[in-house]
């Protein structure tokens, strides 16, 4: 248990650090307050029987979210680490209903989660600009982006959410750097 006064006597003030954190476990003393009862015993050093000196301890599951987000996020949301993100890739059509670029989506989507990906797919009838918005606020690790301009040209847009940084890749790309990351 935390000894404040012994704290204070051990360790010089210029050693100490002061940070702000968030609790997303905790640990419980309880003493014998349940083994007296119980008759748990153990021996001890002198061979005497003793009580069973407990505790427990736990990670709160909700709390982790907080405490990824708290830690991992910019002006624009969320920017959640690869290993916890609730999806690997936003997929973006930025032209619902046009028929080339749901083909391209649908294909990409398919060619995704085959190779183990989860994929949040954003086929809404929102302006461009909302669904960048949003998907930054979300924060997943990669955007994908599909529009009619890009598919002409023969690109499709990825977006790294760490770094920002954007390429311009085929879809066979897209699919290959996205499916061989871990």
């Amino acid at each position: 248990m935390h000894d404040q006064a012994r704290c204070e006597a051990e360790v010089p003030q210029d050693k100490r650090l002061s940070a702000r954190g968030i609790e997303v476990g905790q640990v419980f003393y309880f003493g014998t307050k349940y083994s007296a009862p119980m008759k748990a015993v153990v021996a001890g050093p002198d061979g005497k029987e003793v009580p069973v000196e407990m505790g427990s301890y736990g990670v709160g599951v909700s709390r982790l979210v907080g405490a990824v987000i708290e830690a991992s996020h910019d002006d624009a949301g969320i920017v959640w680490p690869e290993p916890v993100a609730p999806f690997d890739v936003g997929l973006v059509n930025l032209k619902a209903g046009d028929a080339k670029t749901d083909a391209a989506c649908d294909d990409l989507y398919a060619r995704l989660t085959t190779g183990g990906k989860d994929v949040l797919y954003d086929d809404t009838g929102e302006r461009p600009g909302a669904k960048f918005a949003s998907m930054d606020l979300i924060g997943l690790p990669w955007q994908v982006v599909v529009g009619p301009r890009g598919l002409e040209k023969g690109f499709i847009e990825i977006k790294n959410r760490k770094t920002g940084a954007k390429e311009e890749l085929s879809a066979d790309a897209v699919v290959q750097k996205l499916t061989l990351r871990g």
